[in-house]
């Protein structure tokens, strides 16, 4: 049986391959398609593409078409990622041990290049390689224009900003990382109740795994943050106490968010059991999120 770094890699070298065939329709001769690959393929985990999948197999889900909805998800991370370590927010230099994309180029190509990979996630949903319904098509894309816009990720983005060095409740912290982080992660869930036209109440339960998982990411990444090794993290590290951040590390210290998280993620694990043997690769997915080094 394959360990799960092997299946998290294959999920990754699919997703990339995928990606990969997008790219090469493109113009050759369009500068920003440079940038833009600088980001998207700079090694990261695909992990929100294997929670595609692996909430997927549950369902009997066809693994291309997982892969397929994971690319487009990976775009949208990487325009995040790209905005995120801009001047005008966190102003970081490094990105999974590379020059942050605005340090690579300049700030307006950054921002042109994020902007692309933004739309060329809801190209890739809309496009032929997807082979779902029309109308399974539709939802798929109002869920992710919903989740990554100003009710979802960008309004995280703004409040994580504008709540820097300012007294936050552990409730409004939650809401900011749910929206920040969680969104997505509730996309990667909820779109397989989605492909198989499930029920709005199963589809609840999906969308609520989803935001747990994501709130469970981001508490991760904050006490990598706390104590990590920026060579190991691939990033700036302690900067979040610096800045004064609104998370759950700053508020509670690192021992009681690591209480959180481990609760959390018990927690979760228990909704994933619920959904049988096929859910053993997501439960693995959680597993690993705490494993990270930190």
């Amino acid at each position: 049986m394959e360990d799960f770094s092997t299946k998290l890699q294959k999920i990754a070298k699919d997703t990339n391959i995928c990606l990969r065939k997008f790219f090469l329709k493109k113009n050759k001769y369009s500068y920003l398609t440079y940038p833009m690959k600088y980001s998207i393929f700079s090694g990261g985990k695909r992990f929100r593409s294997a929670i595609i999948v692996n909430t997927g197999k549950i369902f009997n889900i066809d693994y291309k078409k997982l892969i397929t909805i994971g690319a487009a998800i990976e775009c949208v991370h990487s325009y995040s990622l790209i905005h995120d370590d801009l001047p005008a927010m966190d102003n970081d230099n490094l990105r999974r041990g590379k020059l942050a994309t605005h340090k690579k180029f300049n700030e307006f190509t950054a921002i042109l290049a994020g902007n692309s990979l933004l739309t060329l996630a809801f190209e890739i949903l809309s496009s032929k390689n997807l082979k779902i319904s029309s109308n399974v098509k539709n939802k798929l894309i109002a869920l992710l224009a919903k989740y990554s816009g100003f009710s979802g990720l960008a309004a995280g983005q703004y409040f994580d900003l504008t709540f820097e060095n300012k007294k936050a409740s552990k409730k409004k912290i939650i809401d900011i990382q749910n929206k920040k982080t969680g969104k997505l992660f509730s996309f990667c869930c909820e779109c397989a109740g989605i492909i198989k036209q499930q029920s709005l109440k199963k589809r609840k339960k999906l969308k609520k795994l989803g935001l747990d998982i994501g709130l469970l990411f981001q508490v991760a990444d904050d006490l990598i943050d706390y104590r990590g090794d920026s060579k190991i993290a691939g990033k700036t590290t302690r900067k979040d106490k610096n800045r004064g951040k609104p998370t759950l590390v700053n508020l509670l210290g690192y021992n009681e968010a690591l209480y959180f998280a481990n609760n959390l993620k018990n927690k979760i694990n228990s909704t994933i059991k619920g959904y049988g043997k096929k859910s053993n690769d997501l439960f693995e997915s959680v597993e690993f999120i705490l494993k990270r080094n930190f």
